[in-house]
């Protein structure tokens, strides 16, 4: 039976930031280990899924290849110790075990915010990297389209993916909601963090752009501004810039308020300008929301909807692990299906192979009409005959039993002669 598909898995579960940096793989890195994956063990229907929180490999052979491979990405990143570093991976090596991780990877169970909805699109761009190198045969292919549909229904059908279930996202969304119309806002990042590095990505990805950083390492500004394209300023023009912001975000660390009435004495607000304080201690001083149209959310209201998401999302999980186990078990009948195909197909050439060869030799004393008939009855006949045969191997397949009918079908028409392409006339 299929049995191939495997994989390896490092993760923020199994692993610390600090080693999954040394792991994680840009888009050129992905495809370079790809290659190097084809042309060391001829592995086929491969993908290779690599996110600041998860690296992993998913590949489809019939030896267990999971250690080989770990070595082989770790000395691809520099890592030649790779003792070291073989722990922190999961090997999962059955096949049920890695379809079922790669389902429940994609839907978000596994995400650090639980129901994240960036990991569907990274899954997705490593898909098209595996069909980019031909990587990509019909196992992976009908496997990929059935997550991508089981998404669909765990977006439509549960409250999985509502509200934002992280302080960062939490945030960004709480910036939608209160700009409302305004469209394109002009929002100042103060302090680049974890969280402040965390806020500048959902920002980029909800694809406000017109964002200003500030942070008292410039260095740390200019590197996160290059990569998304946005504007730096210095810490000595806090006061210019908090004028000019529509939306401050701040998330510093220190014990005493930073953004206090004094720094923004003289500060004319004409329709209304949000402060949201992500720092413990809080970094914007509480008495600001005096000045007329200053509106200040603080990290206790924005946790808060972050909790309320999370809560909910947490309740849907049932919901979404019975949708899984549906998928999972439509994929696995196709999955089995596929083992008898070839057989099928041999069959279906070995009958049409003598029902030619019978009408051949009948041919030359039939009128044209007559042999559009003959042609017509027979492929009829055939198609019935070999009806039987299909939904039997069907049967045993879910059954678990196919290799045995194979065998007996083998035998019986001498099916290894047969080629294995699907016969032209009988479907």
């Amino acid at each position: 039976m299929l049995d191939t598909f495997k994989s390896i898995s490092l993760s923020h579960k199994t692993a610390p930031l600090g080693v999954r940096e040394l792991i994680a793989l840009n888009e050129g890195e992905a495809k370079r280990l790809m290659l190097r994956l084809r042309d060391f063990f001829g592995l086929t229907d491969l993908l290779v899924v690599s996110t600041c929180n998860r690296t992993e490999v998913y590949y489809a052979f019939d030896q267990d290849l999971n250690a080989e491979i770990a070595r082989l990405l770790l000395i691809e990143k520099g890592l030649t110790d790779t003792d070291q570093y073989l722990p922190y991976f999961q090997f999962l090596g059955a096949h049920n075990e890695a379809v079922q991780h790669l389902f429940e990877v994609c839907v978000g169970l596994h995400s650090q915010v639980v129901g994240d909805m960036q990991i569907p699109n990274q899954v997705k761009q490593a898909y098209q990297w595996s069909a980019d190198l031909d990587m990509a045969g019909p196992f992976l292919h009908r496997l990929m389209h059935t997550i991508f549909f089981t998404n669909k229904r765990v977006a439509q059908e549960t409250s999985f993916r509502d509200g934002a279930a992280s302080v960062s996202y939490a945030a960004v969304e709480l910036i939608d909601e209160l700009v409302g119309e305004q469209q394109n806002p002009n929002v100042l990042v103060i302090g680049l963090g974890e969280i402040g590095t965390d806020v500048c990505k959902n920002l980029e990805a909800r694809n406000v752009r017109n964002i200003t950083l500030i942070n008292r390492t410039r260095a740390k500004a200019d590197a996160l501004a290059n990569a998304a394209n946005f504007r730096v300023a210095d810490f000595e023009s806090l006061t210019d810039e908090i004028h000019r912001a529509d939306v401050i975000i701040s998330s510093v660390m220190r014990d005493e308020p930073l953004i206090t009435p004094e720094l923004l004495k003289g500060l004319n607000v004409l329709t209304y300008k949000y402060f949201i304080d992500l720092s413990v201690p809080r970094s914007v001083d509480a008495s600001v929301e005096q000045i007329p149209g200053v509106l200040v959310y603080n990290i206790d209201h924005i946790r808060n909807r972050a909790d309320e998401a999370l809560n909910q999302r947490l309740a849907a999980i049932p919901q979404v692990e019975a949708i899984i186990a549906q998928s999972v078990a439509e994929f696995g009948d196709w999955s089995k299906e596929m083992v008898v195909s070839p057989t099928i197909n041999k069959l279906k050439n070995a009958l049409e192979q003598i029902r030619k060869d019978e009408i051949a030799r009948h041919m030359k004393h039939l009128t044209p009409d007559e042999s559009e008939k003959v042609d017509k009855i027979t492929r009829g006949i055939m198609q019935k005959i070999i009806k039987l045969p299909v939904l039997q191997l069907k049967a045993a397949c879910k059954r678990g039993e196919a290799e045995t009918l194979i065998d007996v079908l083998n035998d019986l028409f001498d099916l290894e002669k047969q080629p294995a392409e699907d016969a032209k006339g009988l479907h």
